[in-house]
């Protein structure tokens, strides 16, 4: 038999207390063990389940415990379950987690202790809930060179952009309905400013890659500017706007990482990913591209990938499983130097001045121009070119009295 340690029992903790429990005899036959959930970690209540007796207020019981063999964090953010995860691996006992917050912040040196202690630190769970992913990369592309993963990372922006898009919902209304769903938290921030899409894109990088990316050295936008307008536009140039992580391994054999909204083409196969679905691509050498899509977030399916992952702990609980990357450094991000079109919105009191001043500056006479009805604004999409060369442009006609209000890949 092998014991089992669950922290936490909120969305997440509960729906992987409900299958290692109710699914206890499938589970078991499949690992060729009796799995038994010996111990779960919170601090609040929970009177009246059929498993309240389980429950335990103090992280040391389960430290202290040598029956337990695997952990399951799914209590969020970073402290205390760093610490509570770093204790566990050192006392050699292997950790699975949904914490994408944490990975993001701590995945190098986890992964190292775990190394160190001869036991595992998995995380299926932390990227596009139960969409397999970070596995595959590991497993069935292993004979690729990874250079390229992109994709729509975080499904309450994706939600909102949906709506604004097909119901010509404006972002706060569409934002207030993600709530009232529970697709968005109280406080949206993580989601809406896309930080959460930055920790995700961090973990796909890292492991395609192989160095740790740290979130703050990832250039990060949200959606909160997007605009109806904005919405319109796109459409005339026959493209949705989608919240896009990006990386992508350069010649220099650094990395080029960001996160913000992007002007996507109708012909691109994410342009047609909506509502709350995630869809990752990977580009390999040997593979091309590959798509991974399906639901990112929901109890259900992010407590399936845990489980999975705790599965894999107890198949494995004399050897290791080699889903690891070296930490990296200020050297590993690099800016991107490839030439790119660039969705310009400007404010003008002249149209006829502004487009005579912007053919005289870009050189050429190819581009199409929007303007808004209501508003002196007009919108365009650049030509490829370098993105500092678009900038230092744009910047010379704003000294001619134009104001650049936003820009998007």
């Amino acid at each position: 038999m092998i014991s089992v340690a669950i922290m936490g029992h909120g969305v997440v903790g509960s729906g992987v207390a409900e299958i290692l429990i109710h699914h206890n005899e499938l589970i078991s036959a499949r690992v060729k063990t009796e799995v038994n959930v010996k111990y779960i970690l919170d601090l609040r209540d929970f009177d009246g389940l059929s498993y309240s007796d389980k429950f335990i207020k103090d992280f040391e019981i389960i430290l202290n415990d040598d029956d337990v063999k695997v952990v399951a964090e799914v209590m969020g953010g970073v402290n205390p379950a760093y610490d509570f995860v770093k204790k566990c691996l050192l006392k050699g006992k292997s950790v699975v987690t949904s914490n994408k917050e944490l990975v993001a912040a701590k995945g190098a040196e986890l992964i190292k202790i775990a190394e160190q202690n001869n036991v595992n630190f998995l995380f299926e769970a932390s990227v596009g809930g139960g969409i397999p992913v970070l596995r595959p990369m590991v497993q069935c592309l292993a004979a690729n060179r990874i250079t390229e993963v992109s994709g729509i990372l975080n499904g309450t922006t994706n939600y909102i952009l949906n709506k604004m898009i097909v119901d010509n919902m404006d972002f706060d209304t569409a934002l207030a309905l993600a709530q009232e769903k529970g697709y968005a938290e109280k406080d949206p921030t993580a989601d809406i400013e896309g930080h959460d899409a930055c920790r995700k894109i961090c973990i796909l990088a890292a492991l395609a890659f192989g160095k740790h990316i740290y979130p703050d050295q990832v250039s990060t936008e949200g959606i909160t500017k997007i605009s109806l307008d904005d919405v319109e536009y796109a459409d005339n140039f026959g493209c949705v706007i989608k919240l896009i992580g990006h990386a992508e391994l350069l010649e220099s054999s650094k990395i080029s990482i960001w996160v913000r909204p992007t002007v996507v083409s109708r012909e691109c196969i994410l342009s047609g990913v909506n509502g709350v679905f995630n869809a990752i691509l990977v580009t390999g050498d040997q593979t091309g591209e590959v798509m991974f899509y399906g639901k990112g977030a929901g109890k259900e399916a992010t407590a399936s990938a845990v489980v999975a992952d705790i599965m894999d702990c107890i198949k494995h609980i004399d050897a290791r499983k080699y889903l690891s990357w070296e930490d990296g450094d200020s050297q590993s991000v690099a800016d991107s130097n490839k030439p790119e079109r660039l969705f310009v919105k400007i404010w003008s009191d002249s149209f006829e001045a502004l487009e005579k001043q912007f053919h005289d500056t870009f050189g050429t006479a190819g581009i199409q121009f929007v303007k808004n009805k209501y508003r002196k604004e007009i919108a365009f999409i650049t030509e490829e070119a370098f993105e500092s060369e678009t900038a230092e442009k744009l910047n010379s006609l704003e000294n001619c009295n134009y104001k650049i209000l936003h820009t998007m890949l």
